[in-house]
């Protein structure tokens, strides 16, 4: 989709942003982020892991913002925004409980289960692998749109990110690559999440919202 300039992309079709093509995707990846969450915190809590921890906040994070998404489809420029904002200080929230988590993790020197955290981080993949090329195709769209692109992007990284993590744990015998990996995708959701403010607070500038009486200030 092209854009109107370097930082606001044309909203997309009416038709594209309410379309039962647009919602199903997006019920796809709400079930597929909460059952990511359930199965990954009881995993990380179990196999003391900062990683894991970290991925199943993320997924938590997602299955809410898709559910904003799904209320606000169709709706107009400005509340779409408004939701993307939203979406992204939730994001920004979490990266930085990751943050903390991680550091916490790192003054008590704890050792994670990389055989649980190698078998979580694949069937999570394939899940969130399925669901972003799903959202592939809706990555140009407005904020609301590109938030959620962004979610599954990250999601699939944050994946691949805890294998590596598994095969570092149990290739070291130590915790540092689990509480690195945790750094790297806190650091990733923070800058995603100032990714999808900043265009959210763009388009509330915007002319197509601004008649509405919705302008940010």
């Amino acid at each position: 989709m092209a854009c109107c300039d370097d930082s606001v992309c044309c909203s997309a079709p009416s038709s594209a942003l309410d379309s039962p093509g647009w919602r199903r995707v997006l019920w796809i990846a709400l079930i597929v982020n909460v059952g990511c969450f359930v199965a990954e915190i009881v995993a990380g809590l179990a196999a003391g892991s900062a990683a894991l921890q970290a991925d199943a906040l993320d997924f938590f994070g997602d299955a809410a913002n898709y559910a904003i998404s799904l209320g606000v489809a169709g709706m107009a420029l400005a509340w779409r925004a408004r939701a993307a904002a939203i979406k992204g200080s939730t994001l920004i929230a979490f990266a930085l409980w990751v943050v903390g988590n991680t550091a916490w993790q790192a003054l008590h020197g704890t050792l994670p289960q990389a055989e649980v955290m190698g078998i979580v981080g694949v069937v999570a993949l394939i899940a969130n692998g399925g669901v972003a090329l799903m959202l592939y195709r809706y990555r140009g769209g407005d904020a609301n749109m590109r938030s959620v692109w962004i979610c599954s992007r990250n999601d699939a990284i944050g994946n691949l990110a805890v294998m590596l993590a598994a095969l570092g744990v149990f290739g070291t015998g130590t915790g540092w690559p689990d509480v690195i990996v945790a750094g790297i995708m806190g650091g990733l959701g923070l800058g995603g999440g100032l990714q999808i403010v900043a265009q959210a607070r763009a388009e509330l500038r915007s002319p197509v919202a601004a008649p509405l009486g919705l302008a940010a200030e």
